[in-house]
Formats: structure tokens, C-alpha cells, sequence
């Protein structure tokens, strides 16, 4: 049957699929910034950046952080507020913070330089199996699998095999050399072509070789996930929206959180308070602000320190 094939057992398929894979992304390739780059800082913080978050985005803020910290030294030595700042517009805010951790973790235990070992890089705050993989992969140029949303998804199709681990499937099918260009090859085919909502079936260069070809699950509707919030928002756009006004204070150094939550919710009620301190006191845990004991509530600040 069309497409239910192994790479392991069919050279040719494999061959095949990964030529057509390459040249169509040596023709349709974006000029990305962070391709650009062989350096491991500037390659982490687009790694960072990228993650929930769309390209475009990040475009626009990853040259304005560098600029403001263009050193992995420069960033460890920041204050957590100015790195909070500088994230400003990216959403997520708990990556500033774990990425400004992990350049003090790595400036006191690895004498400024990023290791290059995919133990070493998991150990860094922040840094998971799919990062610590592209950072090995495209700052060393280490022959390892790469697994985001994109490429699992191209795969799954590809394999139409939901059983096997996708990180098995993408470590079969690595190819001897090139590998670098080849898992940029599969993400940005996943973000161009074999996309979830509208897979370009009709454009892509496997389609004879693909069982999901013009079949395709095509997602209409996101996943009810029951996420805790308040009034129908998610806590985490609360969560953000805090830490925004914070931001923007405009040189004051603190707010009262009365003021703050005035600001996110007009009709604040007693049966709101233990919510919303419960809310601030995560937001404190994840090193996102400060605050400071009142009698009629806290005053919030972001974290100097």
C-alpha cells in the first residue's frame, strides 16, 4: 500500500525522500538570522525564543535582545528585571529568567562556554531534550536528532505510525552527513509545507511516497484543556498581564498590588483576593517579581536581584 514503508529496509525510499526533502528546502529556505550563526549564545537564545512563539515575533525582538545582551557574560551579570524588560513583547516571561540562570550557571561552571554535550546541556536550567539536541546539532554540528512540533509531525505523517517513539523514527532516518541542514530542512518543512491546519499536500515533494498525503488530519478546533483561570481568561494571561504593568511603571520603582489588580479585573471582589495572591505568589516563586508586605495588600516590583 502507498507510503507504508520502512527506511530502514527500503534505501531507495530513504534516499529518495530525503534528495527531494533538501532540494526543496535549499530553493524555499528562509534567511533566518539564527542560520547564520555558528556561535552557541546566539544560537541558545533563538532556540529559547522560538519556543511558543512564532517566527515573525521573534524577528523582530531576537536583534534588539543581542544587541542589549550580545554576550552570554553580559547577560549573566544583568538584574533579572532588565532581562524581564528587554523580554518584553515575547510573552512566557519564565524563559527570561531561566535563560539569564543558566548564563550564570554556565559562567560559574563551565567558564562561560556552553558545553557541547547533549548531559551537559540538560543539565542547564531550561534547557529540555528538544533544545539541548538543537543546540548540538546546529551550534557543534554534532550528528544528533531533532524533534520540535514540526518535525514530529512531518514524520508522523511520513510513517503513519503512531506506535514507534518519533525520536527513533528521526534517528533512523539521519542521514551520515549534512545533518545539520537536514533537520532545518525537516522544520522548515513542517512550517511551510506539511503544516497542521492546511497541509500543502498538492506542493509537496513526497506526496507519491507520503500514506497521510491529501489525508491529512486537519485540526479546526484547539483542544479543551480546562487550564485554571478566572472570569474565562487563562491565569497565565494574568500572569502576563502583571507582569507588563510592572514593565511599564516608567521609572517607579513599585506599584500596590490593589493597583494592579484594579487594572486586570474592575469589579475586584473580596472572593477574588486569595485567587489573586496565589497568583502573584507563583509569579514570586518563578523569580518574575517581588513583593513586599503591606498593610492592605503587597507592593511589586520587578526583581532587582
Amino acid at each position: 500500500m502507498k507510503g507504508l514503508w520502512d527506511f530502514s529496509k527500503d534505501l531507495k525510499i530513504k534516499t529518495r525522500v530525503r534528495s527531494a526533502i533538501l532540494r526543496w528546502y535549499r530553493r524555499n529556505r528562509r534567511d533566518l538570522p539564527w542560520r547564520r550563526t555558528g556561535d552557541p549564545y546566539r544560537i541558545l537564545v533563538s532556540e529559547v525564543m522560538l519556543q511558543q512563539t512564532q517566527v515573525s515575533r521573534v524577528l523582530q525582538k531576537y536583534p534588539l535582545f543581542l544587541k542589549r545582551f550580545p554576550t552570554l557574560t553580559k547577560l549573566a551579570k544583568s538584574s533579572r528585571a532588565d532581562v524581564i524588560r528587554a523580554w518584553r513583547g515575547m510573552g512566557y516571561n519564565n524563559r527570561a529568567v531561566r535563560l539569564r540562570q543558566l548564563a550564570g550557571t554556565v559562567s560559574e561552571n563551565f567558564d562561560g562556554q556552553i558545553p557541547a554535550s547533549i548531559d551537559k546541556l540538560m543539565s542547564l536550567p531550561g534547557i529540555g531534550r528538544y533544545t539541548a539536541h538543537a543546540v548540538a546539532c546546529f551550534a557543534f554540528d554534532h550528528r544528533v536528532p531533532v524533534v520540535d512540533t514540526n518535525i514530529q509531525r512531518v514524520l508522523g505523517r511520513l510513517f503513519n505510525n503512531r506506535k514507534e517513539n518519533v525520536w527513533h523514527i528521526a534517528a533512523r532516518i539521519l542521514p551520515k552527513k549534512h545533518t545539520y541542514e537536514w533537520n532545518q530542512a525537516l522544520m522548515e518543512f513542517g512550517a511551510v509545507i506539511c503544516t497542521a491546519r492546511a497541509p500543502r499536500c498538492g506542493e509537496c515533494p513526497v506526496r507519491r511516497e507520503c500514506p497521510s498525503a491529501f489525508r491529512a488530519e486537519i485540526r479546526t478546533s484547539l483542544k479543551n484543556t480546562n487550564e485554571p483561570g478566572r472570569y474565562g481568561v487563562p491565569n497565565r494571561i494574568y500572569r502576563g498581564k502583571v507582569v507588563e504593568i510592572l514593565r511599564s511603571m516608567n521609572g517607579r520603582k513599585s506599584i500596590s498590588s490593589s493597583a494592579v489588580v484594579r487594572g486586570l479585573i474592575p469589579r475586584f471582589s473580596k472572593k477574588d483576593h486569595r485567587w489573586f495572591t496565589k497568583l502573584l505568589e507563583g509569579l514570586r516563586r518563578d523569580g518574575l517579581i517581588s513583593m513586599k508586605k503591606q498593610a492592605s495588600g503587597y507592593l511589586l516590583s520587578l526583581p532587582n536581584s
